[in-house]
């Protein structure tokens, strides 16, 4: 949160205070909040005052969706997780080839259009396409001219 974000009744102790209790999976609450802050007594002084009760609000979001997110996980056996990551592994090297095989088709295409002579009615359609033009480049699916220069020959 940058300075001018931060409401006028912000309070940077509390937000650390939040954060650890968050990584050290401590139940985040306002009267726990309150045992630790040097400034605060009462479990009132949060729950009363909208800024930190919001950010006590978005904390606890936090923390029950990390606590899900760690029982999903924890009830998957480690042999469903590895099966799962080599079924992923294998989708990923199925999608992989397929990008080859397209940029390949795809190269051989403009290969033969331009060859046809219509390689400037091609590049005509995708020039309000600029993006598109340079994901291809970057993806190596479009042929690389070689120029040659043509001088005068003298016979």
């Amino acid at each position: 949160m940058t300075d001018k974000e931060k409401p006028e009744s912000y309070d940077s102790e509390m937000e650390s205070i939040l954060q650890g209790m968050l990584d050290r999976d401590e139940d985040i609450s306002a009267r726990a909040v309150t045992r630790l802050h040097s400034t605060l007594s009462a479990a009132s002084s949060i729950t009363r005052n909208p800024a930190r009760s919001k950010m006590l609000e978005l904390y606890q979001a936090k923390q029950d969706e990390f606590r899900g997110w760690r029982k999903r996980l924890a009830k998957r056996s480690r042999d469903g997780s590895a099966m799962d990551m080599a079924e992923k592994d294998v989708r990923i090297a199925e999608l992989e080839r397929q990008v080859e095989l397209l940029t390949a088709s795809h190269v051989a295409m403009l290969r033969a259009v331009g060859e046809l002579g219509g390689f400037a009615k091609w590049a005509q359609f995708f020039d309000t396409y600029k993006e598109i033009r340079e994901d291809l480049v970057k993806l190596g699916a479009m042929p690389e001219a070689k120029i040659l220069e043509v001088g005068n020959a003298k016979a």
